[in-house]
């Protein structure tokens, strides 16, 4: 048995940048031998084991071989005779292609370290486009700060535009495209991730209607989601599973967005209500960042002052049929107040 690290964590020590998870490979091994030495399985399609101190990952070696479509098209042979440079041929780019063993020598049998030298993602053999998400990935890697400034080599271009000409990209799983965009959206450069799904064609069918990527405003997930979507009028990931959260949001900016000065009452009274702002007072509050509220900001902020000082327990002293009354005059005099 030999072990190696593989992929980002070498990838990212070259580049002097410490990585926040480490991968490994083990060579010359079996599931029954992981097994005995105390790991423990989670792999799905192949054996992946988390190590009984660290829970880090450790992957038996690996070929693949296409069978079907989508990401989980594969037939995966992992006998102890598979080789460190057969396990990195199957990955996606050069600089993830790099081993380093346990004496701290490097493996780069694609000359990995060469493209990292020169900033530049090149895929590692023509199986890169047999897996399309491979090319979502590549949008979400430039939003890592030691990547966002890498070029694609032309020839990886050409494999993406086979994934997108042969609608690789629609057999995906939604569970998978939305994890690699919720992990962008958590990262520093969410807006690169959007753009590139923009320049190189990957729009379809997951964001059909994205042509507006900025939405790095706000260091919230949920809201840098929101403003993704106001600035795609509300159209973008109808068919992803969105997280309520995110939904929420979205749904929030949406209706606060129709607020501005000239607002008729009645309409205005049926935004505050359905948007509850005084249980959403966080949100909004951080939602009113967005440059797409800056005109009615101070506006909005001022109904959330008067929303939240306003004492609407008296309502449950207010006879029923009364209370809807009630409160619509509540709400028409914090209005009042505020223009």
């Amino acid at each position: 048995m030999k072990i190696y690290k593989v992929g980002g964590a070498v990838r990212d020590s070259l580049l002097g940048v410490r990585s926040a998870d480490n991968d490994w490979v083990v060579i010359g091994s079996s599931p029954e031998e992981m097994l005995a030495n105390g790991f423990k399985p989670i792999g799905k399609d192949f054996p992946v084991f988390l190590h009984p101190d660290t829970s880090e990952e450790y992957a038996l070696a690996r070929t693949e071989k296409k069978s079907g479509t989508g990401y989980h098209g594969f037939t995966f042979y992992f006998g102890k005779d598979v080789t460190l440079e057969e396990d990195l041929s199957r990955r996606d780019f050069t600089i993830n292609a790099i081993a380093e063993d346990t004496e701290g020598n490097i493996i780069d049998p694609f000359n990995g370290q060469h493209d990292i030298k020169n900033k530049l993602f090149r895929h590692v053999s023509d199986a890169f486009y047999e897996d399309p998400l491979r090319a979502i990935r590549l949008a979400r890697l430039f939003t890592y700060e030691h990547l966002k400034d890498f070029n694609i080599n032309d020839t990886t271009i050409d494999s993406i535009n086979k994934i997108v000409s042969n609608d690789e990209i629609k057999k995906l799983s939604t569970d998978r495209i939305w994890s690699e965009t919720a992990r962008a959206l958590n990262s520093s450069y969410p807006n690169i991730y959007f753009e590139k799904i923009i320049t190189l064609n990957l729009k379809n069918p997951f964001f059909k209607n994205l042509n507006i990527a900025s939405c790095h405003s706000h260091k919230d997930p949920e809201v840098r989601w929101a403003e993704l979507q106001i600035n795609n009028d509300f159209e973008i990931g109808e068919q992803l599973p969105i997280p309520n959260e995110f939904k929420h949001a979205s749904n929030i900016l949406k209706n606060i967005s129709k607020i501005d000065m000239k607002i008729n009452d009645n309409d205005l009274i049926s935004i505050l209500i359905t948007s509850n702002f005084k249980r959403n007072e966080d949100l909004i509050n951080k939602l009113v960042t967005l440059p797409n509220l800056e005109k009615t900001k101070d506006f909005i902020l001022k109904l959330v002052k008067e929303i939240r000082n306003t004492n609407f327990s008296t309502l449950s002293r207010t006879p029923k049929e009364k209370v809807e009354q009630e409160k619509f005059n509540m709400y028409k005099n914090i209005i009042f107040k505020c223009k």
